[in-house]
């Protein structure tokens, strides 16, 4: 690939590589807000939060893709992009990769959120038992 034709994209799952091809930019939502990447933009490190992952294919006629993603993380070094994921869902028209991810990705989240709410609810009863506990031996 030279240096025209972009850079390699490749979105890594646990058990597979679901896209390997030479893109031309590809845009992404991080945790802070959406961001673009062009082959020559400095190298990066970013969280992605859940949501669609959109890239155009390298040469002429490069057709738009996009790609369903789980949170995951994103890195650019030189002309090599990797994004690792836990879930992905590629193909498809936007509406049905937009409903992928709210159906499948962010309700997943909110109940980790949940869970994890109540797990800390439950470790601050048993930490304030055992402060009880020692100031009554006192």
């Amino acid at each position: 690939m030279t240096g025209e034709e972009g850079f390699r994209l490749r979105v890594l799952l646990p058990t597979e590589v679901l896209v390997d091809r030479p893109v031309a930019k590809l845009v992404a939502e991080g945790v802070d807000g959406w961001f673009g990447v062009l082959p020559r933009h400095a190298d990066i490190a970013t969280a992605l939060a859940p949501g669609l992952l959109a890239y155009v294919e390298a040469g002429e006629g490069g057709r738009e893709r996009a790609v369903a993603i789980d949170a995951g993380v994103l890195v650019k070094l030189g002309r090599d992009v990797r994004v690792s994921v836990r879930r992905a869902v590629a193909g498809g028209d936007l509406e049905d990769l937009r409903r992928v991810v709210d159906e499948r990705f962010r309700r997943l989240d909110a109940r980790e959120r949940t869970a994890r709410s109540a797990l800390a609810r439950l470790e601050s009863g048993v930490v304030r038992r055992f402060l009880d506990l020692e100031m009554g031996g006192r």
